[in-house]
């Protein structure tokens, strides 16, 4: 009995490259053999709920045509469960993709990926009910988002570059208070970031350092800077290399929580939810196709 797949895509991914990997990806799979169920959600809570019907019918495996968006989707659909997780990368960060350095711009030879691959499993983040693949921001950068969110114009990167400028104008520090593993600090900053792996915001590798399946959630302050400081931080963060500044502190801990006044945290690029929130490792919840 041939394998089946259940194929979920969010055609508006990547201004329309989900719908278009959607259409390399499902002929490649169901030359390899694999029976498809061919998914696609009218918004987020019809495609998780699709997701979840799928992975409760047992199919071997639930493969996203998306973005760390879909990715995020996928996980509380499959998470502590026998269904693997596969991606055919076509966001606009694609994060996910890039752990396991999938082919961002190939939907075809990222479905021979998927094909070929050996399921492995990774820890994820939770946060009571809810899951998270990549990093959680709870700073200036879950700001921005805030903002960016609000804003009807202009459309893509540019609104988040126009909100990043807008906030810088007034942003001052935060004050934080930590428990790590049950030792609690207070302290100013202008974010705190906790990650399962080690970039996100298209490769802003923010917890430089996070390894997927060590059990642990890596988190990193970045205490108070000049805003210039910050700006000619910002490039840094592409290569990791910002974890030689001074204002740079890490930790690494099962459960974190974190508490500050007015702050929403964003997750995987999705909002998540507001401070004070608490974060733990879930060891090997996930099964992943990479």
């Amino acid at each position: 009995m041939a394998r089946e797949i259940a194929l979920l895509t969010n055609p508006t991914s990547g201004k329309g490259r989900g719908a278009r990997a959607r259409a390399a990806a499902l002929p490649r799979l169901r030359a390899a053999g694999f029976e498809v169920r061919d998914l696609q959600g009218a918004d987020a809570d019809e495609a998780l709920v699709l997701a979840r019907s799928a992975v409760a019918d047992g199919v071997w495996a639930l493969v996203v045509c998306g973005g760390d968006g879909m990715m995020h989707l996928g996980a509380q659909a499959v998470a502590g469960t026998d269904t693997h997780l596969g991606m055919i990368p076509a966001g606009t960060g694609n994060d996910v993709a890039r752990y396991f350095d999938l082919p961002r711009r190939d939907p075809a030879t990222a479905a021979d990926r998927v094909i070929a691959s050996t399921p492995r499993r990774i820890d994820l983040a939770r946060s009571g009910d809810r899951y998270f693949v990549t990093v959680l921001a709870a700073g200036f950068d879950a700001i921005v988002n805030e903002r960016a969110n609000r804003m009807t114009w202009p459309r893509g990167q540019m609104r988040y570059n126009l909100a990043t400028l807008a906030e810088l104008r007034t942003f001052e520090p935060i004050p934080y208070t930590l428990d790590l593993d049950g030792t609690s600090m207070r302290l100013d900053a202008m974010l705190v970031a906790v990650g399962n792996g080690p970039s996100f915001g298209g490769g802003l590798r923010i917890t430089e350092g996070a390894v997927l399946d060590d059990g642990l959630l890596d988190v990193v302050v970045i205490k108070p800077m000049s805003k210039a400081g910050l700006v000619r931080t910002y490039p840094k963060l592409f290569k990791g290399t910002h974890v030689t500044h001074p204002q740079y502190e890490h930790h690494r801990v099962r459960s974190v929580t974190i508490a500050a006044p007015g702050i929403v945290s964003y997750a995987d690029g999705e909002r998540f939810g507001p401070l004070p929130i608490t974060v733990e490792c879930a060891p090997g919840a996930l099964s992943i196709l990479g």
